[in-house]
């Protein structure tokens, strides 16, 4: 039966406008920080800093600007391709507008410094819970859809989708669960080693499967349009999708490799960062070659322009996001702006490009008109092309040079050849400059594209497309039993054979080799099955491209088992009987409050609290007789853990006691009076503003709660103790000549600084499995004193 539907496009119009404004936001956020590590004077207020508008510029560029293009251009392809309009124009609207006001919560409460202090997950908890229940009304608005559809198959690029929409939500949900202490704060349940395997797991593949995944669905629908020719393969489209959605949840350690984090895990990471090469590539080819026979069009149509480039800058972040994994690149990589550089490679070229190529060629369709003006979306592609390419071979060099210059040491091994980390600093600060050129061009050509935009809009009329279709019999869909979903081939052979593959990963020596020649046994089974009869493979795909529930579910399986091989492990392997000899000692009460300022000035995002399992690291903050590099233990109480990602300045994790206190109020006042030539933002409004004290027995309570061995203490006691030890620091800088008062943020920021790095020394127990040691002496007069207990500082 024929009938006529009109596409809820009034929606899709809403998102794309949003994703061109916050694309601006964050792109004007991103120069401005950018300039602020040559200019420390551009951090002109608190709410102005680095530490607070970094991460500003990451949501906005993430969740706000990628995050509505992405609903956008799915929810303008899934009407297309179910034939169906979509199911709630009420969840449409409650979707829009809720993650809008998600964005402007944000926009408001991390220049505030209220932040968990996690990389890409630093919204606070009564904005995690809406963004979990906007994302639960955008999977159920997305699969009713899908239910009601009018078209029989699902099409590759509702592949993605449904992963995105699941994985999404199962990363998002578990790295976010905290227990509050305020309506503005929360300790993350995971610690230490747990927090940190926690994070990258959702780290790295938020970047999969929000930067990603649904950016490749919108190639599978938007590119094949735009050249009006079908996908170059089909059968590689499915090899792609299902690689890497099985692939890349494995991928997270390599964040962390080098660290404490138990060898097995950075040697699983870099294992599965590298079989990511074949998928990554295979997708892109089959982007690239989709253009076959339509070559001409490159070279006169803006849309087609964007999405070649995007696709061939997504060619190159994955090759390099492999290459960085590698644990001796990695070594160099890590910490610097090489990293920075890969980051924007993926989100200016691949995401920013897709995104204008995309709205180049959506708005005079939602607009019924035609785009404003060619030459102007010409030059936006070239001088972003340039500003890319300025931007990320300033990061490559830099990051290279940093690498280079902090792990050279003295032909002898003994010493370092650049003791000073502002030596680096002061070597890179014209790529710095550079980039910051690189970032300004980019912008620019977005705002042409802004404008062109904006013409091309007022020029038409906004219209909904109305079309004719066919009404899909229920009957004809949604028939395979889930019985079926897993009893066949294709399934149990793959299930199978990662089984026996994880026993080669965990069982003891002899089990697991036998383990590895079954499951090479049963790949060979599976191969020769296939070409025995491939067209019963090919049949039950088919019929599962009819069923989007057991498709689902399949989904599900294939992200569900990487993480769990990943994270139960390691949760239940980090106990305190795990803490290679060193056990972390408890924070103060007011300590405590001076590590929960740190994390919401954003220090994080400048100093790492990791010293690596490489000489350079051991020699530059071990220091050599304190036994180097960290342990597990030495953070196993840190909710949240505070690793790092990148220094801008040095690693602090053993920065207690070095110097003395009136060195730390000097520089958090006036850094540059201390280390001439240092970008680091002044602290002086915290010698004035007052430290929280009315929610610091709730805090201690929850860190109770979350295992940290606390004595008994009322409310009362909690206040008296962190005032006692306030008022110590305040009478040691009054000797020096400062007046403070003691109850000042700046007075438990001190005390935070001076117990980094102050651990107990525990019965021994081996460390994991591969954790290579330093050839550092150990002198046991280094070895910090364990009388002081929490309860008394």
């Amino acid at each position: 039966m024929q009938t006529t539907i009109t596409y809820n496009d009034r929606v899709v119009r809403q998102f794309l406008l949003a994703s061109v404004v916050f694309g601006v936001v964050a792109m004007l956020v991103g120069v401005l920080i950018a300039t602020q590590l040559n200019f420390h004077q551009l951090n002109a207020a608190e709410w102005l800093a680095f530490g607070r508008l970094r991460p500003l510029h990451t949501n906005a560029a993430i969740f706000a600007f990628v995050g509505n293009m992405m609903f956008a251009g799915i929810y303008y392809s899934t009407q297309r391709l179910c034939k169906a309009r979509l199911a709630s124009d009420f969840l449409s609207s409650l979707h829009f507008w809720g993650w809008q006001a998600i964005i402007a919560a944000a926009a408001i409460t991390l220049p505030l410094g209220l932040t968990r202090g996690k990389e890409y997950a630093e919204l606070i908890w009564p904005i995690n819970i809406a963004v979990a229940v906007i994302w639960v009304v955008f999977a159920i608005n997305f699969f009713l859809t899908l239910h009601r559809r009018n078209e029989p198959s699902l099409y590759v690029a509702l592949w993605f989708y449904i992963a995105t929409i699941i994985t999404v939500a199962m990363l998002y949900i578990v790295n976010h669960l905290s227990i509050p202490t305020s309506l503005t704060h929360s300790y993350p349940i995971f610690a230490g080693v747990q927090d940190a395997l926690v994070q990258w797991w959702y780290g790295h593949n938020a970047v999969a499967f929000f930067l990603t995944t649904p950016i490749l669905g919108i190639m599978y629908y938007f590119l094949p349009k735009a050249v009006n020719r079908p996908v170059y393969s089909y059968r590689l489209s499915i090899v792609h999708f299902w690689s890497l959605v099985f692939l890349y949840i494995w991928a997270g350690p390599h964040h962390l490799l080098n660290t404490s984090l138990p060898k097995w895990l950075q040697l699983l990471g870099m294992f599965f960062s590298l079989m990511l090469w074949a998928p990554s590539w295979g997708g892109m080819l089959n982007g690239l070659l989709t253009l076959r026979g339509a070559w001409d069009k490159l070279r006169t149509d803006p849309v087609v322009k964007f999405f070649i480039a995007g696709i061939t800058f997504y060619g190159m972040s994955t090759f390099e996001g492999p290459l960085l994994s590698i644990r001796a690149v990695n070594s160099l990589s890590h910490y610097s702006d090489w990293t920075i550089g890969h980051v924007h490679s993926g989100a200016l070229g691949w995401n920013g490009f897709m995104a204008a190529g995309m709205f180049y060629w959506l708005a005079p369709r939602l607009w019924k008109t035609q785009l404003h003006s060619i030459a102007a979306a010409n030059f936006h592609f070239w001088i972003g092309t340039v500003g890319i390419l300025l931007y990320v071979v300033a990061m490559w060099i830099s990051g290279v040079m940093q690498g280079l210059m902090l792990n050279a040491t003295t032909p002898d091994g003994l010493s370092l050849q650049y003791p000073a980390f502002l030596d680096t600093l002061t070597a890179i600060r014209p790529l710095m400059a550079l980039r910051i050129v690189g970032g300004a061009m980019y912008l620019v050509g977005f705002l042409v594209m802004c404008w062109n935009l904006f013409m091309t809009i007022r020029s038409g009329v906004a219209t909904d497309e109305t079309k004719e279709v066919t009404l899909l019999k229920r009957a004809e869909v949604e028939t395979m039993p889930i019985k079926t979903t897993f009893i066949n081939d294709p399934v149990a052979y793959s299930l199978g054979a990662l089984f026996l593959y994880c026993g080669w990963l965990f069982l003891p020596a002899g089990a697991n080799t036998v383990a590895l020649i079954c499951g090479c046994i049963f790949t060979f089974m599976a191969i020769s099955r296939f070409k025995a009869n491939p067209h019963t493979w090919s049949q039950w795909y088919e019929s599962l491209l009819h069923n989007y529930i057991p498709f689902s579910i399949l989904v599900v399986v294939a992200v569900v088992i990487g993480g769990m091989v990943q994270l139960i492990p390691t949760i239940t392997f980090n106990t305190a009987k795990n803490v290679e000899e060193r056990l972390q000692k408890v924070y103060t009460p007011l300590e405590l409050t001076g590590r929960d300022i740190y994390v919401s000035e954003g220090c994080y995002n400048c100093h790492s609290q990791m010293i690596r399992t490489m000489v350079p690291d051991v020699l530059r903050y071990g220091p050599k007789e304190d036994q180097g590099w960290s342990r597990l233990g030495e953070s196993i109480y840190d909710h949240p853990f505070q690793w790092g990602s990148k220094r801008t300045g040095p690693d602090l994790a053993r920065e207690g006691g070095t110097r003395n206190n009136l060195w730390q109020y000097q520089h958090l006042m006036d850094p540059r009076a201390l280390s001439p030539g240092s970008n680091m933002p002044t602290y002086d409004h915290l010698a004035t503003k007052k430290f929280d004290q009315k929610t610091l027995p709730k805090k201690i309570a929850v860190m109770t709660q979350l295992g940290v061995p606390y004595p008994p203490m009322d409310a009362t006691a909690i206040k008296i103790k962190a005032l006692e030890q306030a008022g110590a620091i305040m009478k040691d800088l009054e000797a020096s000549g400062v007046k403070v008062e003691p109850d000042t943020e700046i007075v438990a920021l001190i005390a935070y600084l001076q117990k980094l790095g102050q651990y107990d020394i525990v019965d021994p127990t081996p460390p994991p499995s591969g954790i290579p040691n330093p050839a550092i002496p150990r002198n046991p007069d280094r070895i910090r004193s364990a009388q002081a207990s929490a309860a008394n500082p």
